[in-house]
C-alpha cells in the first residue's frame, strides 16, 4: 500500500500544472535522508524553516524604522510573513506548487544582519570577501542551523533562496536566465518580494511621519492606486494575468505595471532608505557593528564558534556571528563591552 506521502505525491501530478515543480521529480538534498511517511519534500523544507532559530530571531531585526516603540511597524519577520501570503497566492492560482514557493520565501532573509540594509552595508565593508544577506541565508540552511548539520533543504528551496536578491537597481522579472531562480516557484518568491516591501515600506513611512501620502509620484499612483492594498492588488493580479499569458515559462509583469513598481522602489531609496532622518541611528548602528567586530575578534574564545575558525577562519566566525544577531542583541552586548558600568559594593 502506498504512504501517505506517495499519495500527495501523485495528486501534484495530477493536479499542478506541468510546468510547476513537483516533490517527486526534485533534484534532491545536499546530502540523502529517508523519506518522510506523511510529508513531501518541500512540506518538509517550510517546517523546516519555520522552525529554524534564524527564522525566530527575525522578529528581532530591523526592516526599515530601528527599534520603533509603535507595535504596527514591520520587523524582518512580518516582512517575511507578507511575501509568503503573496507569493502563495500567486501560486494558488497559477497552479504551481504553493509549499515550495512558501518555503522559498519564509527562507529567503534568514541571513539578513541587524540594523536592516544599513548592516547589510557595514557588514559588506568588514568581511574582507564582502558579504550579502542572500549569500549568508544560504549558509545559515547549508551549514549553521541545526549544531553546523544545516537544514538540508532540497535543491530547489536553495536555489530560490540564492536568487531571490535584486538590489537597488535589479529587475524582479526578466532578468537573465543566470540571476533569477530555475523554477517558477522560487520566480514568485522574488517578484512577492519586491511588491511586499514597497507597499509596507511606504505604509511604515507614512506612519512615521518621515512621507506623507501626498508625497507619492503621482504616475505610480495612478497606475497602481492610492492604498496600499489597491497597489498590492493591481501588481499581483498583473503577475497573475502575464504569466498566464506567457505559458508560466517564467514570471512575468506588463510593462505599465513594472515600469510603476520600480519608480516605486526609486522613489523609497531617496525618500526613506537614503533619507537621514529615516537612517540617523543607523550611523550609530554601523559604529556598534564595527567596534563588535574589532572586540570579539580579539576574544574569540569567549564568543565565536571554534568549529568555524578552525576550518575558515577568524573572519568567517565573525561574519557568522554578527549576521546572526539580533538588533537588540547587538546594542546589548555593546553596551556591555563598551560601557562602563557604575561601581557598587
Amino acid at each position: 500500500m502506498s504512504s501517505i506521502r506517495e499519495q500527495l505525491e501523485v495528486r501534484e501530478l495530477e493536479t499542478l500544472a506541468p510546468e510547476a515543480a513537483k516533490s517527486q521529480l526534485s533534484r534532491g538534498r545536499l546530502r540523502p535522508e529517508p523519506e518522510d511517511p506523511i510529508r513531501p519534500v518541500f512540506q518538509r523544507d517550510r517546517d523546516r524553516v519555520i522552525h529554524s532559530k534564524a527564522f525566530r530571531r527575525l522578529k528581532h531585526k530591523t526592516q526599515v524604522f530601528f527599534a520603533p516603540t509603535g507595535d504596527h511597524y514591520r520587523t524582518r519577520l512580518t516582512h517575511t510573513l507578507e511575501v509568503s501570503q503573496i507569493a502563495r497566492s500567486i501560486a494558488k492560482v497559477l497552479r504551481l506548487h504553493e509549499e515550495l514557493t512558501e518555503a522559498i520565501a519564509l527562507g529567503h532573509d534568514l541571513g539578513h544582519p541587524p540594523f536592516g540594509h544599513a548592516g547589510e552595508r557595514v557588514l559588506d565593508r568588514l568581511v574582507p570577501d564582502g558579504f550579502t544577506h542572500y549569500e549568508q541565508s544560504l549558509r545559515i540552511v547549508d551549514v549553521l542551523e541545526n549544531g553546523r548539520q544545516g537544514l538540508n533543504l532540497t535543491w530547489e528551496v536553495r536555489d530560490g533562496i540564492a536568487r531571490h536578491s535584486k538590489g537597488k537597481h535589479g529587475l524582479p522579472v526578466g532578468a537573465p536566465k543566470e540571476h533569477r531562480a530555475s523554477t517558477v516557484e522560487g520566480q514568485i518568491a522574488r517578484i512577492a518580494d519586491i511588491i511586499a516591501y514597497v507597499n509596507h515600506d511606504i505604509d511604515d513611512a507614512i506612519r512615521a511621519g518621515v512621507l506623507a501620502a501626498e508625497d507619492l509620484p503621482a504616475e505610480p499612483v495612478r497606475v497602481l492606486g492610492t492604498t496600499s492594498s489597491q497597489r498590492i492588488n493591481s501588481m499581483v493580479t498583473d503577475v497573475m494575468l502575464r504569466t498566464l499569458e506567457g505559458g508560466l515559462g517564467e514570471v512575468r509583469m506588463s510593462d505599465a505595471i513594472l515600469e510603476a513598481t520600480l519608480a516605486l522602489r526609486s522613489f523609497l531609496f531617496q525618500a526613506v532608505y537614503e533619507n537621514p532622518r529615516a537612517t540617523a541611528e543607523f550611523e550609530k548602528a554601523s559604529g556598534i557593528l564595527g567596534g563588535l567586530w574589532d572586540k570579539i575578534g580579539a576574544r574569540p574564545d569567549a564568543y565565536l564558534d571554534p568549529a568555524t575558525i578552525e576550518a575558515e577562519g577568524l573572519d568567517a566566525a565573525r561574519r557568522d556571528f554578527l549576521a546572526g544577531m539580533t538588533d537588540r542583541y547587538a546594542v546589548s552586548l555593546f553596551e556591555e563591552l563598551f560601557v562602563p558600568r557604575s561601581w557598587s559594593v
